[in-house]
């Protein structure tokens, strides 16, 4: 099964925040873009404590869409640790060490207003 084919939506959204809550990722968010881009309904976006707490916050996520036979698009990130994106098309997943959060504000930026251009 491909992620095109794959449940789309809070299904996915759901799987996310469990493979997060089981390695106790820390403060997961999820924020609904469906009025702000054509890109993805969702963002979901957790902090981990460390760069190895990271990757393995994204791996798990990973690991239980595969199980449940859902693969990713793609990866990005996970050599590093300090920002690893897992992105299933309609729901991206950002897992993110602290200072990174809070530096590139992914929550504030999507939820802002819009600015009004006149």
């Amino acid at each position: 099964m491909t992620a095109e084919s794959a449940p789309v939506g809070q299904a996915l959204v759901d799987l996310a925040l469990d493979a997060i809550d089981d390695l106790k990722g820390v403060d997961p968010v999820v924020i609904d873009v469906r009025e702000l881009s054509s890109v993805m309904d969702y963002l979901v976006v957790a902090s981990g404590t460390s760069a190895r707490h990271v990757k393995s916050l994204a791996d798990n996520v990973v690991d239980k869409g595969k199980a449940s036979r859902i693969r990713p698009i793609g990866i990005e990130g996970e050599t590093v640790g300090e920002w690893v994106l897992v992105d299933y098309g309609d729901v991206v997943v950002h897992v993110m060490q602290p200072a990174t959060r809070s530096f590139y504000d992914l929550e504030r930026l999507w939820t802002a207003p819009p600015v009004d251009s006149d």
